[in-house]
């Protein structure tokens, strides 16, 4: 059963009950992708204020009609003459009383954290406060397990259209400039990551850029791309064949297959998110390839694409498990230099109990013309 809390309307609520933690009496939020999440607004200047008794927005000028049309109504709109730093606002909106503002440590500079105790004076206590909208955001209502799922949806219809038709003698760069295109045709408002189309030694490159090189004959591609779709994103890889491959590459391939499965039958409530990492770990090091398989094994996707939880050995084991409507990527990789690199990547929502898989796309190894 789902616990958390539906819709917009009930975030700042919810958040209300995470201030007894820091010690706060009010909450400033001014990273976007949070105030987006806490009151609907889309644009690109502008800060909220949570607090027991107050709920205010501000922006500027520009963005009057915008915040009046999106931002939650529970919420008092504000708004500056010009595109000026917001925060000179909240000397207003705070009153003289003394009291303790929660801030976001970890995306508040030096400066800006300067700037701001001068701005509000001694009556104001700026207390770090970051992470509390992020751990509300980790848990996704069904609005936001819908909008995931049609991100994948579209995502996956593009991948399908890509690999319909030959990919051997066209460039990475023209296959990742046609895969983002036919995203944006289908409905996205843009990748939700660059991706990555990694053909032969290039893919052992995680990370690869897609390069004006052409897929050759007899390699392994890996295709790891996204779409950002009414606000909220997808994620997934898939390793194809460029025609017939080596029996290394496929044993490599069916290795990967393994432990991705696997580890996708591990995603439970209460599972440790370093255990999960280590049951594909512990299959791929198991065959001799530990060394070749770098990165964490997943992560959240939300507003966006990376986010919490990790799953992943350096996350302390004990310290996070997994819970009912996390939303979590699950992506072994084999990568060998100079040779190829492999990733299998689905998205999957954490239930009461096996995981749904919100990737449509087939695992076993396809081969493209």
């Amino acid at each position: 059963m789902s616990t958390t809390t539906p819709g917009i309307a009930g975030r700042a609520d919810a958040l209300l009950g995470l201030f007894d933690g820091p010690g706060i009496d009010l909450l400033l939020v001014s990273e976007l992708v949070n105030v987006r999440y806490l009151t609907g607004y889309t644009g690109s200047n502008g800060i909220a204020l949570i607090g027991p008794d107050k709920l205010a927005f501000v922006t500027d000028f520009r963005y009057v009609e915008q915040a009046a049309a999106e931002v939650d109504q529970r919420f008092e709109r504000f708004h500056t003459a010009g595109a000026v730093d917001l925060t000179k606002k909240l000397p207003e909106l705070l009153g003289s009383a003394p009291l303790r503002l929660g801030f976001d440590e970890e995306h508040t500079s030096v400066g800006a954290h300067r700037r701001l105790a001068e701005l509000l004076g001694p009556q104001v206590t700026l207390v770090p406060a970051g992470g509390l909208v992020e751990e509300l955001r980790r848990r996704k209502d069904a609005e936001e397990i819908a909008a995931i799922a049609a991100a994948q949806q579209l995502a996956d219809a593009a991948f399908e259209a890509l690999v319909s038709k030959p990919i051997i003698g066209r460039t990475e760069r023209e296959l990742a400039l046609e895969l983002e295109q036919d995203m944006r045709l289908r409905g996205a408002s843009a990748p939700s990551f660059d991706s990555i189309i990694a053909g032969g030694p290039h893919g052992a490159l995680p990370h690869a850029s897609p390069r004006d090189v052409a897929i050759e004959s007899g390699q392994l591609v890996v295709i790891d791309w996204g779409a950002m779709l009414d606000g909220y994103a997808s994620d997934c890889t898939r390793t194809v064949a460029a025609g017939e491959i080596s029996d290394r590459a496929r044993d490599a391939y069916e290795l990967v297959l393994r432990a991705q499965v696997s580890a996708l039958d591990a995603v439970r409530p209460g599972a440790d998110c370093n255990a999960v990492d280590k049951v594909a770990r512990d299959i791929i090091t198991a065959a001799g390839h530990g060394e070749h398989f770098g990165h964490g094994l997943g992560h959240g996707v939300g507003l966006e694409v990376h986010e919490s939880p990790t799953l992943s050995l350096r996350v302390a084991p004990g310290a996070d498990k997994l819970a009912v409507d996390d939303i979590v990527t699950v992506e072994p990789g084999v990568y060998l230099p100079g040779e190829f690199g492999i990733r299998i990547e689905d998205l999957v929502v954490v239930t009461d109990g096996a995981p749904r898989v919100l990737t449509s796309v087939p695992k076993a190894l396809r081969v493209v013309d």
